[in-house]
């Protein structure tokens, strides 16, 4: 049932934001389309109440209990960048704004160093969210699932800060002009 919940809530976070961008862009209704972008982080709240309900009535979590933890706090941390984005995107295509510039080099590195802390953010989120749910549980075997999957927050900040830390040392270099 959480699966099909964080499935469903994915969708569901996507249908608002193309429905919002769509509204505001397509057919010029910009208060319209900034409501349907605000239902967007309701759907965590639902999904958070799916996943709390779901332990409540004694289900006992799996690896889905702790992937719904992640989105939360993916979308939480993430979410206003992610419709920013969509949203670049939408008026370039509708209003002829001028596309994002591509970033390269040091300007690339940094944008990688600034995403760290919204990782961590996300990976606290979800910690918050999992240790809210083991307490409010308190049945430590229903809920060991949900604390195996800590180390795997670690693991993505650390593959993050990989990540940037690669890019500061290895550039990422703009694509080589087509001769011709």
């Amino acid at each position: 049932m959480i699966l099909a919940a964080i499935i469903a809530c994915e969708v569901g976070f996507w249908a608002a934001i193309v429905g919002g961008l769509v509204t505001r862009y397509v057919f010029g209704r910009p208060r319209l389309g900034a409501m349907l972008l605000l239902a967007a982080p309701l759907i965590d709240l639902v999904l958070l109440v799916l996943v709390a309900v779901d332990m409540l009535r004694g289900g006992t979590a799996s690896w889905h209990h702790g992937l719904a933890a992640l989105y939360i706090g993916v979308s939480v941390a993430y979410g206003h960048r992610m419709i920013a984005w969509a949203d670049a995107k939408f008026a370039t295509r509708f209003r002829g704004a001028a596309p994002r510039p591509r970033r390269y080099g040091a300007a690339y590195a940094v944008a990688c160093w600034k995403d760290v802390p919204r990782t961590v953010l996300a990976a606290s989120i979800a910690a918050a969210v999992l240790g809210g749910l083991i307490l409010f549980v308190g049945d430590a075997d229903r809920t060991s699932e949900l604390v195996g999957f800590l180390p795997i927050l670690g693991v993505i900040v650390g593959i993050d800060l990989l990540w940037a830390i690669s890019y500061s040392v290895w550039p990422k270099r703009p694509p080589v002009a087509a001769a011709g």
